[in-house]
């Protein structure tokens, strides 16, 4: 079984964006219970279906899997809540990367990053851009900002 452990924070300034290149990902939601959720992301020309365990704190359960782009977009015709349009950079800080991730179109103005971890008592520094710690708030999981969009808060 896959097992994510990841910490998530607002961002409170993007200076460090500048230069930076990212990637766009469109993504949605086949379905969204306090269970598991579905998810269909495209990132460029790789797209992946992946599903994820009820959160228990940092860790989860999860399972990815590529798919054909050209099925990912079918796929995302069948999500019932709207669609995660977001823009993710890729920062290395001391001996992880951080995902920052700046969402576009219902959750513009929004600007989150995440980090994996090897365990969730892994010592973790905090880059100067990250604010307060929102790991444990539903209302950022991407899955719940696509049902109730930031621009709605």
């Amino acid at each position: 079984m896959g097992v994510e452990i990841e910490r998530k924070f607002l961002v409170r300034d993007t200076a460090m964006l500048a230069g930076q290149a990212g990637e766009y990902l469109s993504q949605g939601y086949l379905s969204h219970t306090p269970e598991a959720t579905v998810r269909v992301r495209i990132a460029g020309e790789r797209a992946f279906l992946t599903v994820k365990g009820r959160n228990e704190g940092a860790r989860r359960a999860e399972f990815e899997y590529p798919v054909p782009v050209d099925d990912a977009r079918d796929m995302l015709a069948l999500c019932p809540a709207g669609r995660i349009e977001k823009t993710r950079y890729r920062l290395p800080v001391a001996a992880f990367v951080w995902e920052v991730d700046v969402f576009h179109g219902d959750n513009d103005g929004l600007v989150v990053a995440e980090v994996e971890l090897p365990d969730e008592q892994a010592a973790l520094t905090l880059p100067a851009w990250a604010g307060e710690e929102v790991t444990d708030d539903p209302r950022y999981f991407n899955s719940a900002l696509s049902q109730r969009p930031f621009r709605d808060w």
